[in-house]
């Protein structure tokens, strides 16, 4: 396992290391250990799954606030996707910046999201299923977001024309967001 630190602060790619031989491979995707080493987060509360049905569906940019603040462990075990987080600490120097990256079923790799961060991503294949871990109970009430085209950020999807949820094309813009981290 290898983890490597990313633009934003706090957030992290991580590698997973396979042994592969004629059956197929193994690889851990996750280890205390390691985590702790890199002073990531190391209790999880629940473990979640999306499946996504068509290429170009979109969720997020999706984030809950405190105290119900949420660190997360992004996987793809399927398909392959854009994953996108955006930098919501108003204290940090990467304040309203995104970073991108792929995971797949074929990468391997992992994205670490520490609190303090709004997160969504594009499905690039058809029948994607992604998994998270993830640090804190959910709370409907705590349930926020940021619209996921928002000109003020500029993400530059891998779509213009996604299969999204009607809440998540009425999420707040960043420019109307007050940021409670």
């Amino acid at each position: 396992m290898e983890i490597r630190q990313l633009k934003l602060a706090g957030a992290c790619l991580i590698e997973l290391t396979r042994i592969s031989d004629e059956r197929g491979y193994f690889s851990r995707l996750y280890d205390a250990e390691t985590f702790a080493k890199y002073d990531l987060q190391t209790v999880w509360e629940h473990d979640s799954q999306s499946f996504n049905l068509k290429r170009h569906t979109v969720r997020g940019l999706h984030f809950q606030t405190p105290p119900f603040a949420e660190t997360k462990l992004v996987r793809v075990s399927r398909g392959a996707i854009s994953d996108v987080i955006v930098d919501l600490r108003r204290s940090s120097a990467t304040y309203g910046q995104w970073e991108m990256v792929e995971l797949s079923e074929e990468n391997g790799k992992c994205l670490y999201i520490p609190k303090g961060f709004a997160h969504g991503f594009c499905t690039l294949t058809d029948a994607s299923i992604v998994n998270y871990k993830i640090d804190a109970p959910y709370n409907a009430a705590s349930a926020s977001g940021i619209r996921w085209n928002d000109p003020a950020l500029g993400i530059n999807w891998p779509t213009v024309d996604p299969t999204i949820s009607v809440r998540d094309t009425e999420l707040q813009l960043f420019t109307d967001f007050v940021s409670p981290f």
